[in-house]
């Protein structure tokens, strides 16, 4: 094995002898190897070129001016546990050599002696001094493989068995950061997590751990230090690790805030590319690094790893070295990598928590308002169908009833046989019944006065929209109430008006059989406010637009018109008036506009 393999560059070899002669020899003889050899010509000489060189290899003389060589090994053995020693000597006791065996000499070789020997001995020591060491280095990389191991199971197992809410997703993101600065974990210094906000406008900033100076690495790096390194303990030690420790770092991660627009930026190109970036001293291969972000973080030599689920950028993560400036390797961003996945399980999992708790409360507030409300559905549902039923008989009986009285009547002015105008006038007077069923069937609907009281406008929009929740959703149709709090409250009559953004909404929806969007919007001022109801449907032809309510008009949107003739009651009954216009884009815009003032009730 040659010398470069066998010590570092920086290690050399001592020859630990009074003899300038053996020195010489030795010197000439492993320099030709590659080998760096000093001289200690004693014992205390030996002990400071301890102390300021690397020593690989100890040739001790067993006879020093000043000391025994077997009087060394012990202190030797403690100290320096990585010098190997090959003790000479000029005498061959048996003893003696078993002893320094004993006390952990490598070889012992006896004056004189042949080169071929003495080359053996040196490169077999040497060699396993190697392999001794190397063992060593992969025993502390498996056992810190084994620790990190076990970490990302117990993430893995807090992630697999339960979503996460926010207040647990704020846990397990720091103890994914500790993870990646803990001496257990990746050993990184610093590291920073920024996450896109709800729209994915803005990649902000939102954790950060790690020191500010070295003296504060130490102390924190100790108190995060765990035998067992289990994640709530973890989670525990950093919420009771000094106030502090985190808030430099967590300063600096406040700053963060990227649009999306910035796609020049290495943040959100990391993230729209899906890999990692490496910058080292402010450049990244193939890649512009924002000057901006390199002045934030103090530092010009950081990895970037993007956060992302199948379906989504969730954000980044950044790690440093800020303290130490230890260069960051491969192996380093690929065991960073392995952090930011279980980072990106943990906030998906909290994206579908969050969710799916709204829906449930979004199910449950539609099932309580259905329950609440369920006569008026009832009720609105069996207008519809009286509407549609009274459509059809206005359509199949109409016109044949016109004629036959109009024929009727017309034939008793040119007849003159008493009997067959007897006839005629039956004829006539029933046709005439018929035409004022149809007319009464036109105005089927109660002449009730509203029962005005002071209500809240807001939630009885809201309910109106809930009761119609799942045609919305069987529909694919999306809803959106632009409503700003806290709302007006008017003089009203809640039930009717509930009646009446009942039908609006139903005919908006019957406005879109393969999905859309419908919006509510508010508008007030001092004198009135103003309901607008849009959907995305296919609109209404302008030549109908001034029919549409008209008593049982029909088209294929909004049904029979009797509900649009109902809003139009109510709205007038309340002293407000109601308009339907063609949307900007599609579709059609209901506005109801009811006065603030004070009524009467009369």
């Amino acid at each position: 094995m040659p010398s470069t393999q066998l010590v570092d560059s920086d290690e050399v070899i001592v020859v630990v002898d009074d003899s300038q002669d053996i020195f010489i020899l030795f010197q000439d003889f492993l320099s030709r190897q590659g080998f760096t050899v000093l001289h200690a010509p004693t014992a205390a000489e030996f002990f400071q070129l301890l102390q300021s060189r690397k020593v690989a290899l100890a040739l001790l003389d067993i006879e020093l001016p000043d000391r025994k060589g077997t009087d060394l090994l012990a202190d030797l053995a403690l100290h320096y546990p990585d010098t190997a020693i090959i003790m000479i000597t000029g005498t061959d006791d048996l003893q003696t050599a078993l002893f320094c065996l004993r006390l952990g000499v490598d070889d012992y070789l006896t004056k004189p002696m042949h080169l071929a020997d003495f080359n053996h001995a040196v490169n077999t020591t040497l060699e396993k001094r190697r392999l001794v060491i190397d063992n060593r280095l992969y025993q502390k990389k498996l056992e810190a493989t084994n620790v990190r191991t076990q970490f990302l199971h117990q993430l893995n197992l807090k992630m697999n068995t339960a979503y996460l809410s926010s207040v647990e997703l704020d846990d397990v993101l720091q103890a994914i950061l500790v993870g990646i600065t803990a001496s257990e974990g990746l050993q990184f210094n610093r590291a920073f997590l920024a996450l896109f906000d709800q729209e994915h406008q803005v990649l902000q900033g939102r954790l950060a751990i790690g020191p500010s100076s070295r003296e504060e690495a130490g102390r924190v790096w100790e108190d995060l230090k765990i035998k067992n390194l289990n994640l709530n303990d973890i989670i525990l030690n950093f919420k009771n690790s000094p106030s502090d420790s985190n808030q430099e770092v967590n300063r600096i991660i406040k700053k963060f805030s990227i649009p999306v627009t910035d796609q020049d930026h290495t943040l959100i190109r990391a993230c729209a590319e899906r890999k990692s970036i490496l910058v080292q001293n402010g450049m990244a291969q193939d890649l512009p690094v924002s000057t901006q972000l390199c002045e934030l973080l103090q530092n010009d030599s950081f990895v970037i790893v993007p956060l992302f689920s199948p379906s989504q950028s969730l954000g980044v993560l950044i790690a440093d070295n800020f303290i130490t400036q230890c260069p960051i390797s491969d192996g380093d961003i690929t065991d960073l990598e392995i952090f930011a996945s279980q980072a990106s399980l943990a906030i998906e999992h909290s994206y579908l928590y969050t969710k799916m708790i709204f829906k449930m409360h979004e199910l449950e507030a539609v099932t309580q308002e259905l329950e609440r409300n369920k006569d008026l559905l009832v009720e609105a549902e069996r207008y519809t169908a009286i509407g549609h039923m009274s459509a059809q008989l206005v359509h199949a009986i109409r016109n044949p009833i016109t004629s036959i009285g109009g024929t009727a009547r017309l034939l008793t002015k040119r007849v003159t046989d008493p009997d067959v105008l007897k006839f005629l006038d039956i004829m006539a007077q029933d046709a005439a019944k018929i035409e004022s069923t149809l007319v009464d069937l036109f105005n089927f609907v109660t002449e009730n006065k509203p029962q005005k009281t002071n209500q809240p406008l807001y939630p009885l929009i809201r309910k109106s929209v809930m009761l119609l929740y799942g045609t919305m959703k069987k529909q694919g149709i999306r809803y959106q109430l632009n409503l700003n709090e806290p709302g007006p409250s008017l003089d009203i009559d809640a039930q009717m008006i509930r009646q009446m953004f009942l039908h609006l909404i139903r005919n908006a929806i019957e406005a879109m059989p393969t999905g859309g969007l419908l919006e509510v919007n508010v508008r007030q001022d001092p004198a009135s406010v103003s309901i607008l109801i849009t959907d995305s449907g296919t609109g209404i032809i302008n030549s109908n637009m001034t029919r549409v309510a008209d008593p049982f008009f029909t088209t294929k949107i909004y049904g029979t018109g009797m509900g649009l003739t109902l809003v139009k009651k109510i709205v007038a009954e309340h002293q407000g008036t109601f308009s339907l216009q063609a949307g900007a884009k599609s579709g059609t815009v209901a506005t109801v506009t009811l006065p603030m003032s004070d009524y009467s009730g009369e």
